[in-house]
Formats: C-alpha cells, structure tokens, sequence
C-alpha cells in the first residue's frame, strides 16, 4: 500500500540497467536544472523541495514533493548562479537571489540554520552542518549581488559555529535531532564555509577555526584514506555521500589556503575510490575500512559528489586518470536519469539510489 504503479515501474526498470546516455551531456543538465525549478516552484516559499517521491514515505506520511529544505538550498545558491552564467539565463540567477532571501528570512535568531525541512519542528532547532552549507550560498549571492545583508548573515552563521567548537576542532555542540554524534568527520564542509567566510571579509578568526577543524578531521583519516565517525547511520560502514562531503571539504580548505596536505589527504580517498570504479562508472553506496564496498545499490548523489573532487584534483595535479575517473562517474548518473517520464517530479530527476528501491533516499529524487 505504500507504493504506487510509478514508483515500481521505474524500480523494475532500473533493474534492468542503466538507460542511455545522451551524447550531449546538456541534455541532461537541463533536465536536471528544470526538475530543480519545479522542486522550487512546488514549495509555497522560495526554497526547494528537499526531495520527490512517487511513493507513500512512511516517515514523512505523505508522497509527493516535500517542503523546502533549507539546507541543500544553501548550496543550490552557488549552482545556479553558475548555470545562470553558463548558460546565458538570468532567469536562474533571480531564483538563486531568491532563495537567498529565504534563508535569511528562515534563520534562527543565534545565527543557525535549522535542521530537518520546513515545518518538520514544532519549534526549529539549530543544526551546525546545514549552517555550514547555508554560508556557502549567502557569500555567494553577495559577490553577485553586492548585498552587505548576506554578509550579515553568513557572520552571525559564522559566530554561531564558532561557538560550538571545543578545544580539539570538533563541533561538539549545536549538531541537529537529525545527526547522531558530535565529531562527523563530513563536518569539513562545515570548516570550509567558514574558511571561506574568512577570507572573504577577511576575518582571520574564521580561517583558523576552520583550519583547526581540518586539522581534526585529518585525525579521524587512517592512512588508506578511509574516514572514522562519518556517517549519519552506520560509521562502518560509511555511505559514499558522506565519504564524498568529508573529502570535498578538505580539499577545498586545501586549495583555498594553499595547504597541500589537504589535497594530499583528498587525493588518498579518491584514489581508493578509483581503484574500485565498476565498469559502468558507478560505485558502491557504502564502503567498509578497508574500502571494500558494503551496498550493491550505488548512492547517485555520492556519485556526483565524487565526480566533483576528482574533477578538482585533476585541475590541480593534472593527472588525466582522475578525469576518466569523474567523467565514468558523470555517465553514470546521467544513465540513471528518467529524461521522459510524464510524472514532473520524476522527469529530469536524480534519485537517491540506484537502483530507486536502494537504502538510500528510497524512492526519492533528491534536490
């Protein structure tokens, strides 16, 4: 009873194979760009839909699009702002302001972004990671817009981490209901925001706490590049999502602050990561210390993210491997892509899973 004639078909399909991939890789850029503008069109305000599922969840009683999901919007900022450039539509640019707005106007008066998707609290709660991702997008609509309200914004987000963190560089407080544990190891991403809140107002103070947190994480990393304490469910065995948050955030404090050891420690994880691409491009959904993988589903959006730190370690290194690798990786989750459904919230969409009935974000198209 809670699944519907949609949600099996596309899971008895995906079982079948990967569909094929468009040899213009625009194709499904826009697709994916237009199932995000109808996630945001789908809200009653200018934040986007955390996820689609044509399945009844159980855990949030209802099928459909969800309510907006302040923390992944933070980081759709940047990326539409991007694609408004890229591809010449200004369009995009007014939904990322607008989103920027929002989150200002959802902002916890101490300065956090809350955790969960809007109207999942009676009263919201402070979530440290998702603070992090917000920043991202609010530095960002300020060097488009030239707003000083979102840097506003990013500061008391600023002040509100910084006061979270213990002695060792952990966050030790302020994590949301929805994180178990205080020392995520994918909390990195967290002390990237804040390095690059720092150097862009030039507050030194930032810099160094997110730097300490860097320094922290890296002791959680045993030296075949496997990561301690970094997942929400299951730490032994990680999900490549995380996996994924965990090595792009040191990697970008490395290359911000010009600290090859970051990179070095970003380049051992993709590298183990290389090592056990499967032919058709895609990985394991969760992997054990030994990076050995621990899911016959793949994790899409650990894909993608993936694909991004290995595009960035080869612009930096230059080795053309890493390309191959992020490129197999991109192919991949376009061939998970529906591009011709007649369901709007499935068309376009990138699924949590692979195949959709996987562990992660069952049945849901995630934004």
């Amino acid at each position: 009873p809670m699944l519907n004639g949609t949600a099996v078909r596309e899971a008895r399909r995906d079982h079948q194979g990967l569909r094929r991939v468009s040899e213009d890789p625009e194709v499904h850029l826009l697709a994916a760009i237009a199932w995000l503008e109808r996630a945001q069109d789908a809200t009653p305000d200018d934040g986007v839909a955390r996820a689609y599922s044509p399945a009844w969840n159980s855990y949030r009683r209802a099928s459909g699009w969800q309510a907006s999901y302040p923390e992944t919007t933070g980081y759709i900022i940047p990326t539409f702002f991007d694609a408004a450039a890229a591809l010449e539509r200004p369009d995009l640019r007014e939904r990322a302001t607008r989103m920027a707005d929002w989150e200002i106007a959802v902002q916890i008066p101490d300065g956090s972004v809350m955790g969960g998707i809007i109207g999942e609290q009676a009263v919201p709660t402070p979530a440290v990671f998702n603070t992090g991702q917000v920043i991202f997008g609010w530095l960002r609509a300020h060097r488009e817009t030239g707003s000083e309200a979102y840097v506003q914004a990013a500061r008391r987000a600023g002040d509100f981490l910084l006061g979270c963190q213990d002695e060792t560089g952990a966050f030790a407080r302020g994590h949301s209901q929805f994180a178990k544990g205080s020392t995520t190891t994918y909390c990195s991403r967290v002390a990237w925001s804040l390095c690059q809140l720092g150097v862009a107002i030039e507050e030194e103070r930032y810099v160094e706490a997110g730097r300490k947190n860097i320094e922290f994480c890296l002791t959680r990393q045993r030296p075949n590049g496997w990561f301690e304490d970094n997942c929400l469910t299951d730490a032994t065995r990680p999900l490549l999502h995380t996996i994924a948050y965990a090595a792009r955030g040191i990697l970008e404090a490395g290359l911000l602050l010009g600290e090859e050891r970051y990179v070095d420690a970003a380049h051992r994880v993709v590298e183990a990561l290389r090592a056990r691409q499967r032919g058709d491009g895609g990985l394991a959904g969760r992997f054990t210390s030994d990076w050995s993988g621990a899911a016959e589903w793949s994790c899409v959006t650990g894909d993608a993210q993936t694909a991004i730190v290995a595009q960035k370690l080869e612009s930096h290194l230059g080795d053309p491997r890493l390309r191959e690798m992020a490129d197999g990786l991109c192919r991949f989750v376009m061939g998970t892509q529906n591009l011709d459904s007649p369901d709007p919230g499935l068309a376009g969409g990138i699924k949590g899973s692979f195949p959709f009935d996987g562990d992660y974000g069952r049945y849901e198209l995630l934004n």
